[in-house]
């Protein structure tokens, strides 16, 4: 096994997890394609890319199976007449190895021929390797016929689109098969056929054409070759094409990683980069809001009364159930914000419902503290209080008396009498504000613990309802997304353009007629 082969199977080990892992958060229709890519590219593995499997398609009356017997030097596809009645594959091997992958493509044996044998020399020994299908039309009107060739174009490593200068802009070809196939330029190739009915003057036009219509088609340096299937011209040029394909082995290869750049793109679209999330802002305002639905300011604020007061036993109420469920909903909305449809219902079925963040949230608030007992002093305080005032009030009475002629006392004890007096109320009153200002003090730090142990219960549900089940969604929303990075073609091959003898587009716009070889000559065969 080649170091290719082996990052070849790495990256559709990666594309398996990120599908697994996806699980049905994705798109069906989306995750169906990329798992018959992954089984593709695996079947297509296990039988090597030894051989290169060529495939002509096109639609009706483009020429192909003419086409496909020139190329093999023999009559064997059905042409014509006969060409519309079979949804069979048609395959020439240049290799007698290739049973295993004919079987793998579904090609029945009886529809199979190989070429390369002793008697052709070195005449097919370019080709050696080679596998080319002629495959049912495309826009047949048997509906067998579009099913093979759907089921085969993703399997092929090289696609030969053989189409005929009045359909090559036909909606069914561009619309229905090209636009799909963006990322696979390094594996297709266009044969305008039946050039010799179009005027030379005219041929660079018609090139042209149709390379402006596969850039439209967001297919970018798609190579684009004239043949005639009825006179033999260009032909020499496909042949040489096809064997640099067998040459460069890698057309193969090529194939798969981009069966798989294009599976990981899908799975890319359906997890998209940018989740714009920070848990710890959307806790932090959900407790906030879930704390209002509770209440807890309001508590928090009784039990500091009650501190202050003496008296009260403040509770929660249960939390309003519509304000959670638009926290829940609110919560849902921003996670889910960059989310695939999919994935958006997989974080609803991962976040705990409304209900239960409402007996969640009760269950916690219940065990928070709502201590309403005054200051530990208080009883002391109190009590010192009183007693200055007793003294107060005795001291005064006497001094008062002793002053109104009741009593007979010497007037430096009245006096003194009235001293202490004074001196007491300043006590009892002194006593009296601290008492008060500590109680006031105490109830603000109180006050203080239920909002802090209030919002710590509340975050811890928020946390353990909604966040966690988020995050772990999210983190794996990320791996989804870096296995399909990682699956995707990072060094992807160019478009085959043929050897450097082949022209290009702009070339072949000057090009005079070719004349046919003569041995291609001898196998001319009437225009399909």
């Amino acid at each position: 096994m080649t170091s290719h082969d082996t990052q070849l199977r790495s990256r559709t080990d990666d594309l398996a997890k990120a599908l697994d892992l996806a699980g049905d958060r994705l798109d069906p229709e989306v995750a169906a394609r990329i798992r018959t890519a992954i089984e593709g590219v695996r079947e297509r593995l296990a039988l090597g890319v030894d051989h290169t499997v060529v495939a002509l398609a096109g639609g009706t009356g483009s020429g192909k199976s003419s086409l496909f017997n020139r190329i093999s030097r023999l009559n064997f596809a059905d042409v014509g007449a006969k060409r519309p009645t079979t949804a069979r594959i048609t395959a020439c091997s240049w290799s007698d190895r290739a049973t295993a992958l004919l079987d793998w493509l579904e090609v029945d044996p009886e529809r199979r021929i190989a070429r390369g044998s002793e008697l052709d020399g070195d005449a097919e020994q370019g080709l050696e390797g080679l596998v080319l299908l002629d495959l049912p039309d495309h826009d047949s009107i048997e509906p067998a016929h579009q099913e093979v060739v759907n089921r085969v174009l993703p399997l092929v490593d090289l696609l030969v689109w053989v189409v005929d200068p009045q359909k090559y802009a036909d909606d069914a070809l561009h619309s229905g098969y090209l636009q799909k196939s963006v990322g696979l330029e390094a594996s297709m190739v266009v044969a305008l056929n039946q050039i010799d009915t179009v005027p030379t003057t005219q041929r660079g036009n018609l090139v042209a054409d149709m390379g402006r219509l596969l850039e439209e088609d967001g297919l970018s340096g798609v190579y684009v070759t004239m043949v005639s299937a009825r006179t033999g011209e260009g032909l020499g040029q496909v042949r040489e094409l096809l064997e640099q394909a067998v040459a460069r082995r890698s057309v193969a290869a090529s194939r798969v990683a981009g069966e798989l750049d294009r599976a990981g793109a899908l799975l890319l679209e359906e997890t998209p980069g940018e989740v714009p999330w920070t848990m710890s802002t959307a806790v932090e305002e959900e407790v906030v809001a879930i704390g209002e639905a509770t209440g807890l300011s309001a508590v928090a604020g009784q039990v500091a009364a009650a501190v202050r007061n003496g008296y009260g036993r403040p509770e929660f109420a249960p939390p309003q159930a519509d304000a959670v469920a638009l926290s829940r909903s609110r919560w849902l909305a921003r996670a889910g914000k960059a989310l695939r449809p999919g994935w958006k219902r997989a974080l609803d079925e991962a976040v705990a419902p409304a209900d239960r963040l409402v007996e969640d949230t009760q269950r916690a608030l219940s065990k928070v503290s709502l201590d309403t007992r005054g200051p530990s002093s208080a009883r002391a305080t109190r009590t010192t209080a009183l007693v200055a005032i007793g003294v107060a009030v005795v001291t005064g009475a006497l001094a008062i008396l002793s002053s109104l002629g009741v009593l007979d006392l010497d007037r430096a004890i009245v006096a003194t009498f009235a001293i202490v007096a004074g001196v007491a109320v300043l006590v009892a009153l002194g006593f009296f504000l601290a008492g008060i200002q500590i109680r006031r003090t105490l109830a603000r730090r109180r006050e203080a613990t239920v909002l802090a142990s209030g919002r710590g219960a509340v975050e811890r549900v928020v946390q353990e309802t909604m966040g966690k089940p988020t995050q772990t969604l999210l983190d794996e929303h990320r791996r989804v997304r870096e296995l399909a990075q990682s699956a995707r073609d990072t060094g992807k091959a160019s478009p085959l353009t043929g050897p450097l003898t082949l022209p290009t587009a702009k070339d072949l716009s000057g090009l005079s007629t070719d004349a046919p070889s003569t041995e291609d000559a001898a196998t001319r065969e009437p225009s399909a």
